[in-house]
C-alpha cells in the first residue's frame, strides 16, 4: 500500500503516487441539478486531467458505470500536476446516513496528500430564475476570498455529502469553501455548474470554456420540452383536480 492509499475496511481510496504539492482538492458528488458533478466533468475534461485512482465503499450502490462499453468505477480521482489540483468526481449519489462516513475518509486521506484547501460543489434549490451562485466557507480568510463572487450563505444548512465535508474541514481545520450553484429543479442544470466555474476560474486561474455547457442547457431544455408537450398529448383526463404548488 503506497503512502496515498486510504482503508478502514468501509471506505478504500487507491491512487498513484500524488505529484502535486499541497494541492487544491475539489469536491463533485451527484446532488440537486447535478451542479457538483457535471462542473467537476467539465474541468476535469478542459484541464485534460489525469485519471489517478479511484474510491470504493461496502456503503456505495452495487451498480457498475458504463462508457462507451468500459466498465468505469463509480467516484474517481483525477489530477492536474500543471494546475496542482485534484478533483474527486461521483456518479453515484451518496446516500445522507453515509455522508458522513464518506467525507470523513476523504477529508482524512486530503491531509494525508497535503491538501491546502478543498472546494465542495454542490447546487441549492431556489425559487428565481436567476442564476446565482451562494457561497460559504470554513474561516473568514477563504469567506473573505469569495465575499464579492458569490452571494454569501448568510444563514441556513448545507446538507447531504457537501454539508459532511464542509463540517469535516471545520473540525479538522482545513481551509474550505462551498460553491453552491442556484437551480429550480432536480434536472440537470449546465447553466448552474457553468456560473460555479466561472468563479473557480477568477479564484484560480483556470481558463475554462463553459460555452458547451450553455448548449447543452439550451439542448436539455428543448428535449424536457418535447417530452411534456408528448406526455400532455397523451394524457386522459381524470376529472378535476386540485393543484398543489412545488418548493424546491
Amino acid at each position: 500500500m503506497s503512502d496515498t492509499d486510504y482503508d478502514d475496511n468501509d471506505v478504500k481510496i487507491i491512487t498513484k503516487p500524488i505529484k502535486s504539492q499541497n494541492p487544491v482538492l475539489i469536491e463533485g458528488f451527484p446532488g440537486i441539478g447535478l451542479v457538483g458533478n457535471i462542473a467537476s466533468q467539465q474541468i476535469i475534461d478542459e484541464l485534460k486531467m489525469t485519471y489517478i485512482g479511484s474510491i470504493d465503499s461496502r456503503y456505495f450502490p452495487p451498480i457498475a458505470i458504463l462508457y462507451e462499453g468500459l466498465i468505469n468505477m463509480p467516484v474517481r480521482i483525477y489530477e492536474s500536476e500543471k494546475f496542482n489540483l485534484i478533483i474527486v468526481v461521483s456518479d453515484i449519489p451518496i446516500n445522507p446516513s453515509v455522508s458522513y462516513d464518506i467525507s470523513k475518509a476523504i477529508v482524512e486521506w486530503a491531509e494525508s496528500i497535503n491538501a491546502k484547501e478543498i472546494i465542495s460543489i454542490a447546487g441549492i434549490a431556489t425559487m428565481t430564475e436567476n442564476q446565482k451562485l451562494f457561497g460559504a466557507a470554513t474561516n473568514t480568510e477563504m469567506l473573505e476570498r469569495i465575499k464579492d463572487k458569490v452571494q454569501v450563505f448568510q444563514m441556513g444548512t448545507i446538507s447531504g455529502i457537501s454539508g459532511s465535508f464542509m463540517t469535516e474541514c471545520l473540525i479538522r481545520g482545513i481551509p474550505a469553501i462551498s460553491l453552491l450553484g442556484a437551480t429550480q429543479s432536480q434536472n440537470p442544470d449546465p447553466r448552474a455548474a457553468a456560473v460555479v466555474i466561472d468563479v473557480l476560474n477568477s479564484l484560480y486561474g483556470f481558463e475554462i470554456d463553459t460555452e458547451n455547457l450553455i448548449e447543452q442547457a439550451e439542448r436539455i431544455e428543448i428535449e424536457m420540452q418535447k417530452l411534456a408537450e408528448e406526455v400532455k398529448t397523451t394524457e386522459q383526463p381524470a376529472g378535476p383536480r386540485k393543484e398543489f404548488p412545488m418548493y424546491g
